[in-house]
């Protein structure tokens, strides 16, 4: 092949620091053999008269020479590999030229290749960079702190549990919480977004991102490829080893092609003994321009989908994104902020505000679930210890059970509740619509004592209203919602962001069966989730996409693409790419196409030379190039700042 698998192109550039000057080396004698080749060509045409004929063969010998060279050293490489491909057509043709003595020739139409190859290399004008400048973020040096004093340590040297200095200005060198100073940290290498944000102690940072107002000393929690970076980075080589399935069947089918073009330059030097056309047969059949097409626009669709936090595992989803026709979204933390703050607490009769707070927190004690949180910042707002209980249960999607001072207590839903026993009637008496208006209601319980119920309200994400609106102009069929909570809340939220299709009250299987049955009607189907609660659901789903994996393993790994951030705009924005995406790789092979059968035809009629054919076939690279790069910009209306971004510190 004339440019090999492009991941590795990355991680070759991103662990030799020669490989820059090697590039730099390959374009001098590129020119020089260029220059060779011109110098031949103008004294053969122009200066026959002043200039020996012998020095100027010589000069297009020695540039075909060092043109031609790597050519056939990538040709024999391939041939030891067991691959017979683009190379083998080239250097075939360059050795006919060379054995008719037409240097010049050669020279050309290695020049023209060469070219092709380097701006192949560059891939989609920019696609490659965008995806270097991620890759290259982290540091090489940090500053690791002993005994109060700094010393400058390789980054590979760092382990878990050192203490680093991060000066302003800096990348962070490691995964870390802040043990000590206050700063602005920009975050956008990972989720897009252009907004800072404040950090202070006990706060988490991300390798790669940049220390902005601040000193601050973070201790090390991650290092190397466990940071969050390292898994951005291997995602983003990952999809690009993936393949399409239209990749999949060019790479199926491209055994047959070389024997069958060798078939046609034989016949075309059987009837017409023209060696000069057979060369440029077989320039042009070299199906450069096809094979370009879907991995350009594949390179340049990543390059902008990473550029906003959005990461493909595998670029095969990304065909299947573009026939999305259902969106499930779930509700806590996906289409509300997902920080939940106690809105109202009715005890019992009889039962103490702060008793029934306690209880509840302590039950909580385990649990990471949002309405622990918000129990437990009003527990320690209002000075109200909580314990450790002796036993812990969770029980999945109903609430949890933990045995505190010598009693088993209970958090959870009404009808939990009641199903073990418990009669709520007294505590729900008067429990009006009205009292819980968008909020989700959790019911206590000590023994056989129902205690009372908590309130508790979620806002809804800023954008998530738009994002809605811009699936359905996407032509997306249905967006619904599944949630755990109750119907009342669930459908105040889906009324207030346009979403009609609303399922209340659902376990995590009942959320598994809703996506089949929708596949079941014929939908293509995106779930979005959190990545941790909703991981049956997402793996359900044709497509899972995991809200908010900054720092998440679990939300990285559970789904087929993965936000770095909680901007919903992100989702139609993915869907958009997909379609264009799919359109462009269309497009290309199109051209490639046209450019192969036509170049064929006009080149077997002798209508076009080897050189022609060469500029041809550059041309052909060129345009899909060029088509594809349009894709590497789409989305820079979104790097603006997110509503939905904390402008301030959150505890």
């Amino acid at each position: 092949m004339l440019v090999e698998n492009l991941s590795d192109t990355f991680e070759a550039r991103t662990h030799d620091p020669k490989q820059g000057r090697r590039e730099a080396i390959r374009l001098a004698f590129a020119l020089l053999g260029g220059i060779l080749v011109l110098n031949s060509w103008l004294a053969t045409e122009y200066f026959s008269n002043y200039i020996d004929k012998e020095a100027a063969q010589l000069s297009a010998l020695a540039g075909a020479v060092i043109l031609g060279g790597p050519i056939f050293i990538a040709a024999v490489r391939d041939l030891l590999d067991g691959k017979i491909y683009m190379n083998e057509l080239v250097t075939l043709a360059l050795i006919a030229a060379f054995a008719a003595g037409d240097y010049i020739t050669a020279g050309a139409v290695a020049f023209f290749m060469v070219v092709t190859i380097a701006i192949e290399h560059r891939t989609a004008i920019g696609a490659e960079a965008s995806i270097e400048s991620i890759i290259r973020l982290t540091p090489r040096r940090a500053r690791r702190m002993i005994e109060g004093k700094e010393e400058e340590v390789d980054v590979l040297e760092l382990a878990v549990g050192d203490i680093c200095r991060v000066r302003p200005g800096e990348n962070l060198p490691a995964d870390g919480v802040v043990v000590s100073g206050t700063s602005s940290v920009n975050q956008a290498s990972i989720t897009g977004e252009s907004l800072p944000a404040d950090k202070g102690e006990g706060d988490e940072v991300y390798a790669g991102t940049q220390n902005l107002t601040g000193l601050v000393d973070v201790r090390v929690t991650r290092v190397g490829t466990d940071t969050t970076l390292g898994k951005v980075k291997d995602l983003i080589l990952a999809a690009e080893r993936s393949k399409t399935p239209i990749m999949r069947m060019i790479d199926r089918y491209v055994g047959y092609y070389t024997p069958t073009v060798l078939m046609i330059a034989a016949m075309v030097f059987f009837f017409t003994r023209d060696l000069n056309r057979v060369i440029a047969v077989l320039i042009m059949s070299c199906p450069c321009a096809l094979v370009l097409a879907t991995p350009s626009a594949i390179i340049a669709a990543i390059a902008s989908a990473s550029r906003l936090g959005v990461l493909i595992k595998d670029v095969a989803h990304i065909e299947l994104a573009a026939r999305i026709k259902a969106v499930v979204f779930d509700k806590t933390g996906t289409l509300t902020e997902g920080n939940l703050e106690v809105a109202r607490l009715k005890p019992a009769d009889g039962v103490e505000l702060a008793e029934l707070l306690q209880v509840a927190t302590s039950t909580e004690y385990h649990s990471n679930h949002p309405a622990a949180a918000a129990l437990k910042r009003l527990a320690k707002e209002a000075g109200i210890p909580w314990e450790d209980p002796d036993r812990y249960t969770e029980v999945a999607g109903k609430g949890v059970e933990a045995t505190y001072a010598g009693s088993v207590c209970r958090v959870g839903r009404q009808s939990w509740l009641q199903e073990c026993g418990l009669d709520t009637a007294a505590v729900s008496a008067g429990l009006g619509e009205d009292d819980t208006a968008g909020m989700s209601v959790v019911f206590v319980s000590r023994d056989q004592r129902v205690l009372g119920w908590i309130g508790l309200r979620d806002a809804i994400r800023a954008v998530a209203k738009e994002a809605i609106a811009q699936l359905e102009e996407l032509g997306v069929g249905k967006c619904c919602m599944v949630t755990g909570d109750i119907d009342r809340v669930a459908q105040l939220v889906g009324g207030k962001i346009g979403i009609g299709e609303i399922k209340a009250g659902c376990l995590p299987q009942d959320k598994v069966a809703y996506v089949e049955n929708l596949k079941s009607q014929g939908y293509l189907v995106a779930v979005v989730g959190d990545g941790v609660n909703d991981g049956p659901a997402l793996a359900a789903g044709d497509i899972g996409i995991a809200m908010g994996a900054i720092g998440s393993d679990v939300a990285v790994q559970s789904a087929s693409v993965a936000l770095m951030n909680n901007d919903l705009r992100r989702i139609p924005f993915f869907i958009s790419l997909a379609r264009r995406t799919r359109m462009l790789m269309n497009q290309n092979l199109a051209i490639g196409l046209a450019f192969i059968v036509l170049g064929l035809h006009f080149a077997t009629l002798g209508y076009i030379n080897a050189v022609v054919a060469a500029i041809l076939h550059s041309l052909g690279s060129l345009i899909i190039l060029f088509n594809s790069a349009r894709l590497v910009r789409v989305g820079e209306e979104l790097q603006i700042p997110n509503p939905d971004a904390p402008a301030t510190r959150t505890p």
